[in-house]
């Protein structure tokens, strides 16, 4: 006689009846969805801000589009916080 082991391991079947998500479901989850919307809301923002603009930088003044003007704080920001969260 052989023993099998099975699984304790409650799943709601899909569709197929494997237990596997199904459609959708399985597919899109409230983080995908949110990063779904943030990369929408990053493509709209660089398109309404293709104007250029000056900004001085302690003696030069450099003329470049509005969104890398905004981008380049935002990533050194991202950069400063993903280095301080690490660092603890």
């Amino acid at each position: 006689m052989s023993a099998r082991r099975r699984s304790h391991r409650r799943t709601e079947p899909g569709a197929d009846g494997t237990g596997a998500p199904s459609g959708w479901r399985g597919l899109v989850t409230p983080g995908r969805a949110l990063v779904f919307l943030l990369l929408v809301a990053g493509i709209v923002f660089v398109f309404q801000n293709t104007g250029r603009t000056e900004i001085r930088l302690l003696v030069p003044v450099v003329t470049m589009p509005l969104w890398v003007a905004l981008l380049i704080p935002g990533a050194i920001g991202l950069l400063t916080g993903m280095y301080l969260v690490r660092r603890r």
